[in-house]
């Protein structure tokens, strides 16, 4: 049986194993579990939203939500990040459950629009996203790291 929930310390252990993955097939980031771990107990512990799928007591999917204030939209929006659904559980409705939990959140929030990224070259995730009804913007994303 299929439960989405929100997740808690617990979860780390699987949800590192689901980075893990998520990492293997973004090129722009490399999979250090300490690192990651202290990412996800200081997500854990801030007002994101962070959201588990479940299939017979286990783990198999995650993603989360945070907040932020855009000038362009007038206020709240959402970032989505860490969409990964366990290789072994893929096609049965989990990420597609996620992101529509995600986005009932949202609207609840108030929040003008979401946003989230996905590898260039990630071809099933962008079909998914599209097939959500996502889309491309004009934006291109750059990053700084001090």
């Amino acid at each position: 049986m299929k439960q989405l929930r929100e997740a808690t310390t617990a979860d780390i252990p699987a949800m590192l194993g689901l980075l893990e993955q998520l990492f293997e097939i973004e090129q722009d980031f490399e999979f250090v579990e300490s690192v990651q771990q202290l990412g996800l107990e200081e997500l854990l512990a801030s007002k994101a939203l962070v959201l588990v799928a479940e299939l017979a007591g286990e783990v198999v999917a995650m993603a989360q939500m945070q907040e932020l204030v855009s000038t362009a939209s007038g206020g709240k929006v959402g970032l989505i990040e860490d969409v990964i659904v366990d290789q072994a559980h893929r096609d049965q409705g989990l990420g597609e459950d996620l992101i529509e939990a995600l986005t009932e959140a949202a609207q609840e929030r108030g929040y003008a629009r979401l946003q989230l990224l996905a590898d260039k070259d990630n071809y099933r995730a962008l079909k998914f996203y599209g097939r959500l009804g996502w889309f491309a913007t004009n934006l291109i994303p750059l990053r700084f790291e001090p």
